[in-house]
């Protein structure tokens, strides 16, 4: 019998839960637009930028190397999927994640693509050692 009181973490890390199955349509939709944000890299580098804190457009600018113009439009795609939020600070817009989660997401990411490159290296180096003792 499942246990219904797990929490959403427990649900993730039971291999036997799919959260993704049990939402509706237009849930499932706001999920595939949260990734799309994250599919293109000048909004990773923003993410990146602001895993230190809140950060206004000049100073994200300064970090990424970006333009003013290419860090508001990926900035508004961020806040509109609920990625960043903005404060009014005096003069000032800052933008900070909503939720570190993001950055947990961005680690398990990494680490496994990490470990791809790692593997890779390794059949690729097997290979070669292959083809020198052959020749």
């Amino acid at each position: 019998m499942k246990n219904s009181s797990l929490t959403i973490e427990e649900k993730v890390n039971n291999s036997q839960e799919c959260l993704m199955a049990s939402m509706s349509p237009s849930a499932l939709s706001m999920v595939a637009d949260f990734f799309k944000v994250l599919s293109e890299v000048s909004r990773l580098n923003i993410v990146c930028c602001l895993r230190g804190g809140a950060k206004n457009v000049t100073e994200i600018i300064e970090v990424t190397g970006l333009g003013q113009a290419n860090v508001s439009k990926h900035l508004k795609m961020l806040a509109q999927v609920g990625v960043v939020t903005r404060t009014q600070r005096g003069i000032n817009v800052y933008y900070e994640i909503t939720n570190p989660f993001v950055f947990q997401l961005c680690d398990v990411v990494c680490n496994s693509i990490s470990m791809q490159i790692q593997q890779q290296h390794q059949q690729l180096s097997q290979l070669n050692l292959i083809k020198k003792n052959h020749l």
